[in-house]
């Protein structure tokens, strides 16, 4: 921080969400100005806006109508980065609510989530972020089972159901070891302890709801590893029930479209998608026969060994079942072209008669559509970004391979 324009250092600041975390308004002196990351800054004597720290992102809202972008925690201090400069010696603060509530409502539900992990499992939460969408949390396991993320779960909304006080108080260091706490504080001094009442007790400098009950449904929605360890994501309260909606309305949706009851609609997926590969296969078949006709016809009206053409509307499965078909039934080269709708593919296929390595063309006709790609002496295929210059690949891999078979004659 810079530019203290001659105000006094090292000023605490009365911190009021201690106090009362539904506090959303308060009044305070300036007793510092700076500039921090470039934008405007105050220190007040007291504040309701919350810094970052802790997993927990910090408050927003407004001071004498300018928004507040950023707070920041500095020793005893609370920085406050603002979208333009306040003049005002005295000013009025106002905290946006509907964030504080959404991030007391995470941030308790991680506590009662992290000591159901550590009742049922004994398992640490080793740590914590709140992010716009979903909370995560990184717990000490090295594995677990779909039933027993429900019996955390389970055990995390019995908390919430039985709406149990959520207290916060300060304890002296030298009597810390008379409470319960989950992990050992990282703080020395004096220590902030926040309580579900007979359930968790944690070392905590956040916003925290009065009452379990207000955290509402606390959901994991999925865990992953990391660091050898288990990451949780998980909501609670108003994003608990923006994420059920939405996934409520995704069934629903799905439940019509499939003509199937809500409850069936995994086995209907599942019936639908044995159908649909059970299809696939007989296209693929199909397709197979097309190809071999198709290229019978193709071999009877051509009177050169080089085949070239740029196919339209073409898999390049479809090609590639075309081009194979060609070789096996004579000496022939094939050097197809599809303009895909955001990329260029070349297949490129020699009868091994011919003793020609394809794979020879590579290098050659990459650069000219950006492309990568590889395969057999007999069958090489490359995909590439510049689409618009096919032709161009195609009738360089012509002139080569023709020098190639007029060496061989």
């Amino acid at each position: 921080m810079k530019d203290s324009r001659g105000k006094p250092e090292n000023v605490e600041t009365k911190i009021l969400y201690f106090e009362d975390s539904y506090q959303v308004e308060f009044e305070a002196n300036v007793v510092e100005r700076a500039i921090y990351d470039e934008r405007p800054a105050l220190i007040l004597d007291q504040s309701c806006f919350y810094p970052e720290s802790g997993g927990q992102p910090s408050d927003r809202g407004t001071i004498n109508g300018v928004r507040v972008v950023r707070v920041l925690e500095e020793g005893e201090r609370i920085v406050h980065l603002l979208e333009e400069d306040i003049p005002s010696e005295k000013v009025k603060g106002n905290i946006d609510w509907q964030m504080r509530f959404d991030h007391m409502q995470q941030h308790s539900g991680q506590h009662i989530l992290s000591q159901s992990f550590y009742e049922l499992f004994g398992a640490e939460t080793l740590s914590f972020h709140m992010g716009d969408d979903l909370s995560t949390v990184e717990i000490d396991l090295r594995k677990i089972t779909e039933e027993d993320v429900e019996k955390v779960e389970e055990r995390a909304n019995e908390i919430v159901f039985q709406d149990r006080e959520i207290r916060a108080y300060f304890i002296p260091e030298e009597k810390i070891k008379d409470i319960s706490l989950r992990k050992p504080p990282k703080k020395r001094g004096i220590i902030r302890v926040v309580e579900v009442l007979d359930f968790d007790y944690s070392a905590c400098g956040g916003t925290h709801c009065r009452r379990t009950g207000e955290v509402g449904l606390i959901k994991i929605l999925k865990w992953e590893k990391i660091r050898n360890n288990l990451r949780f994501e998980f909501v609670c309260g108003s994003k608990a029930l923006k994420d059920y909606t939405w996934k409520n309305r995704t069934l629903h949706q799905l439940a019509n479209q499939l003509t199937a009851n809500e409850r069936e609609i995994i086995s209907s997926v599942e019936r639908t998608f044995s159908d649909l590969k059970s299809q696939k296969k007989k296209v693929k078949k199909m397709q197979e026969k097309m190809s071999q006709y198709e290229a019978q016809e193709i071999i009877q009206n051509t009177k050169e060994k080089i085949i070239k053409d740029i196919l339209a509307e073409r898999t390049p499965e479809e090609a590639r079942f075309l081009a194979l078909n060609i070789i096996r039934r004579g000496d022939y080269v094939v050097l197809y072209a599809l303009k895909m709708e955001k990329r260029g593919h070349l297949i490129l296929a020699s009868s091994e008669n011919l003793n020609l390595d394809m794979r020879e063309l590579v290098p050659l006709v990459s650069p000219l559509i950006k492309g990568k790609g590889g395969g057999s002496p007999s069958l090489i295929e490359i995909a590439g970004e510049e689409k618009e210059n096919l032709e161009l690949a195609l009738n360089k891999a012509w002139l080569f391979v023709k020098e190639k078979l007029e060496k061989q004659d």
